[in-house]
């Protein structure tokens, strides 16, 4: 995909206040781990997650994910009137229907002219949905577009939590393929995309290249229920860290062909935060410098699709990208399914 007349006006972002160390989900489950023989620091060890945070309970997505658009809008400095689509693009949802776009619509006071509605891939649905505002805009359907994202992994850690505590026959095993979703915090992004035409700011997205691997759906899939009312996410780690680093890298070849950049040429990268094992194989997979990476998930954890948007938001904000520079953002969701996207700014 190709783009011409798009620019990334403008990112926002909303953080919870509550912060969890990783030491103080594993003394949850002291028991367990007596039993198993394991000492705590071992999450952190295995993800490089410090801390994470999440929404007091009974927060809904539509109101952090309101919460950022709300950002995102103020700092574009676009009137709400101007802009022709909606797309909430986070894995956590109000409910099954109508689409929880249809809440932060109302919440944002949008247009009747403003369409709404869901788009749901895993960790890259922001992503996605990026492309879809993007399509729209280089078609000159409408000159700007909103995506929004709210996670909230308090739901998914607390009912983790409670099978370890509760299932006398958990080992080893099944405690290792748990820290998975243990992995998870919460926030909410946003991003403005307009038309060259009425942009304010420098930033273009030049395009992206897309690749799927679904031969590997099954190695992570979430919202099962085993019992209780919280949502369980059943993971294979291993399997995914090296299906999804070999994804990435015939996506990275397509990329460099389409786009020729490399990595000598690249000014950042900017990367969806899934642990630290994953970062590092990635970029020695690539041949990528770490120092054009910027860091999240030590401390706010795997954000879902938010990771990946508020990463790039947080690094544009202490100034480690700015303006001339060269930056690849790059997600991948369960599925599987890798996107990369070029980034003039």
């Amino acid at each position: 995909m190709r783009y011409e007349s798009v620019h990334l006006e403008a990112f926002g972002h909303a953080l919870p206040e509550e912060v969890v160390t990783s030491e103080a989900l594993e003394r949850r489950t002291d028991a367990l781990y007596e039993r198993l023989g394991l000492s705590v620091g071992r999450l952190e060890l295995m993800s490089g997650i410090r801390t994470r945070r999440f929404w007091p309970p009974g927060t809904r997505p539509s109101a952090v994910a309101a919460a950022a658009g709300r950002d995102a809008i103020e700092r574009s400095g676009v009137d709400p009137a101007q802009l022709g689509c909606l797309i909430h693009a986070s894995v956590c949802r109000d409910f099954m229907e109508p689409a929880t776009a249809s809440v932060v619509h109302a919440n944002l006071g949008l247009p009747a002219s403003c369409q709404a509605f869901d788009l749901s891939n895993a960790c890259l649905g922001f992503a996605n949905a990026m492309t879809v505002v993007a399509d729209k805009i280089e078609r000159g359907e409408i000159q700007a577009g909103l995506v929004v994202a709210g996670e909230d992994g308090r739901g998914l850690v607390d009912e983790t939590v409670r099978m370890l505590n509760d299932d006398p026959n958990i080992g080893r095993k099944e405690m290792k393929a748990a820290y998975a979703s243990l992995t998870i915090g919460s926030g909410a992004a946003a991003l403005v995309l307009t038309a060259a035409s009425i942009s304010r700011v420098p930033r273009k997205l030049l395009g992206g290249t897309i690749r799927a691997a679904t031969e590997h759906v099954e190695l992570c899939s979430g919202g099962t229920q085993k019992s209780g009312s919280g949502p369980l996410m059943d993971t294979d780690s291993e399997a995914l860290l090296l299906a999804g680093n070999a994804l990435a890298r015939t996506t990275w070849e397509g990329f460099v062909d389409e786009f020729g950049w490399d990595a000598a040429t690249i000014d950042r990268i900017v990367t969806h935060q899934v642990g630290s094992a994953h970062k590092r194989l990635l970029f020695e997979t690539l041949g990528l410098d770490h120092a054009k990476d910027f860091t999240t998930v030590e401390e706010y954890g795997n954000i879902g699709s938010v990771s990946l948007p508020l990463t790039f938001a947080l690094a544009e904000q202490v100034g480690f990208i700015h303006e001339g520079h060269k930056v690849v953002m790059q997600g991948i969701g369960s599925g599987l399914h890798c996107l990369m996207l070029a980034v003039q700014c």
